[in-house]
This record gives C-alpha cells, sequence and structure tokens, in this order.
C-alpha cells in the first residue's frame, strides 16, 4: 500500500470551505477588495436571465446590476454576467469594487439640486433637511443609500430601466460640487461674514422712571 504524502499547504492551510469560505459578504477585504477593514455595503439592483437555443435544448445566461459604496461618498456599479445566478453576482461586486468613483456630498445630503438624463431615464435630486430620510424608489435609493446620503428628495421622471436609472443617478452624484471646490477652481477665497456688533448702552444714559 502507497504512502499518503501531504503536499505543503494542503488542506490544512485551506480557508473554511461551503458557501461562506467562497464567497466573501458585502464589505469583507477578500481578494484585496475593501483593504484596511474596509466596509462596503453590496446591493443587487436587478437581475435579468436570457436564453439562446442549441442543439440540446436551451442554455441559460444572467447579468446582475450591482451597486457597492462605503457610505462615505465613494460608489460604483457594474454588470455580472454568468451561467448562474450567484457567480453573475459575485463577478458584478468584484467589478463594482474596482469601479467605485468619489462624489460631493454635505453632511448627509447632497450640496445643491441637480438634474441628470441618461438615455430615457430622468432624475431629480433635491437636498433636504436633517430628519427627511431618503425618499426615492428602489434603484435610486440602492445608489444614495451605498454613497452615504441620509436625507434628500428625488424623483425619477422618465424612463424605468435599472440599467439607465442607475447611470443617470451616479451622473448626478458626480456632477455635484462643493462651494470650497468652486471656489478653489476660480482662484478664490471664502471669507466669512463676521458677526454684528450690539452696541452697549451705558446704564447712567438711561432714563430713570419719573416718580408718581
Amino acid at each position: 500500500m502507497a504512502d499518503i504524502v501531504k503536499k505543503p499547504g494542503g488542506d490544512d492551510q485551506r480557508g473554511p470551505r461551503g458557501r461562506g469560505g467562497r464567497r466573501g459578504k458585502p464589505g469583507d477585504s477578500d481578494g484585496g477588495f475593501g483593504g484596511g477593514g474596509e466596509e462596503l455595503m453590496e446591493k443587487v439592483v436587478f437581475i435579468n436571465r436570457s436564453s439562446k437555443v442549441v442543439k440540446g435544448g436551451r442554455r441559460f445566461n444572467f447579468s446582475a446590476l450591482v451597486v457597492i459604496g462605503d457610505k462615505r461618498g465613494r460608489v460604483g456599479y457594474a454588470l455580472g454576467k454568468a451561467s448562474e445566478v450567484a457567480d453573475a453576482i459575485r463577478r458584478g461586486g468584484e467589478l463594482a469594487r474596482n469601479q467605485m468613483q468619489p462624489v460631493s456630498l454635505k453632511d448627509a445630503t447632497i450640496p445643491h439640486e441637480v438634474y441628470s438624463t441618461y438615455g430615457g431615464a430622468k432624475i431629480l435630486l433635491r437636498p433636504a433637511s436633517p430628519g427627511t430620510g431618503l425618499i426615492a424608489g428602489k434603484t435610486v435609493r440602492a445608489v444614495l443609500e451605498s454613497a452615504g446620503v441620509k436625507d434628500i428628495l428625488t424623483k425619477s421622471l422618465g424612463s424605468s430601466n435599472a440599467a439607465n436609472v442607475v447611470k443617470a443617478t451616479l451622473n448626478a452624484l458626480l456632477s455635484l460640487r462643493l462651494r470650497e471646490e468652486i471656489y478653489k477652481g476660480r482662484g478664490m477665497t471664502i471669507h466669512k461674514a463676521k458677526p454684528t456688533e450690539v452696541p452697549v448702552v451705558p446704564v447712567a444714559a438711561v432714563a430713570a422712571p419719573a416718580a408718581v
């Protein structure tokens, strides 16, 4: 009987098996993504199934539109394609992590109103006061939540195609600019208004009330 020789880096050095070991949860620093303990939010916006008729029958393929953000002003999206739903979502998440872009936010809302279009999709975003909440549909909400927006008013005025709505929303966020960025681009400085001083009236100058 032949002896069994264990190779270096065998089963003892493997990670946990199963679904949890093969595919990390959103925000895990697996495979070099989200390094440094960075927590990412992953949202699957839309899953599409396509079929191709071949000699042996029909062959199905799936595409998943995934949005990923760190909830601190960075967000990205991607379309993953595979023959299985889980693989399409995983592929979309990996691509979205590599395509994350920073957006300009003002506290928990956006600095100004913005209108953006992509294809037939038309998106209107308006800043809101604290406590308003995220007033948006499912697709727009996924992008804004991933970016870290908490108070905003939105309206979708055109097509409801998920891919176009995501692209229009991200284009709207990328077009936002803070006042400091605008002044810096023009070579200007922001002058803070000085508080108005209230003149102090001496007590002696105040006339005493006449005795009755």
